[in-house]
């Protein structure tokens, strides 16, 4: 029997055919897809945000009761050599807090107490809901 070349052809055709067909619809839909990671990300972004802000305002409320104790050892140690305990605890603290810082004594015998209140800073402007760090050191008078 005669080799027919075409429709050797006729077969290898289709099947060149099946297989583009196949090879167009999927970059069709990758086509289609192309933005969607793009656009799963912009809805991450929200959440990445609070996230952020939730570790900044950890910080500043770790970083205000460290200057509380601060505040509360230097007062103390001011008030007990006789000066005000009011000017040692703003003056130990940072510059961007000693507005923010209050200090308060009381004497007792040999002692004296002293007691910070730092107003710890929101990150988020016109809300200040987070409160205050309170600290305190006694020292013994200095006679």
């Amino acid at each position: 029997m005669p080799y027919d070349r075409s429709t050797r052809d006729r077969a290898h055709g289709r099947a060149h055919d099946r297989e583009h067909d196949r090879e167009h619809s999927r970059s069709r839909s990758r086509g289609r897809d192309r933005g969607q990671v793009a656009i799963e990300y912009l809805g991450f972004i929200p959440v990445l945000m609070l996230l952020a802000m939730a570790v900044i305002q950890t910080g500043l409320v770790a970083y205000a009761a460290q200057q509380a104790g601060t505040a509360a050892r230097a007062g103390a140690r001011a008030a007990s050599l006789g000066m005000s305990a009011q000017q040692g605890c703003r003056e130990a603290v940072s510059a961007s807090l000693s507005g923010r810082t209050s200090c308060t004594e009381a004497r007792g015998g040999d002692t004296v107490t002293v007691t910070a209140t730092v107003r710890i800073p929101s990150i988020i402007p016109l809300w200040d809901p987070i409160g205050d760090a309170h600290k305190t050191a006694t020292m013994p008078l200095d006679h």
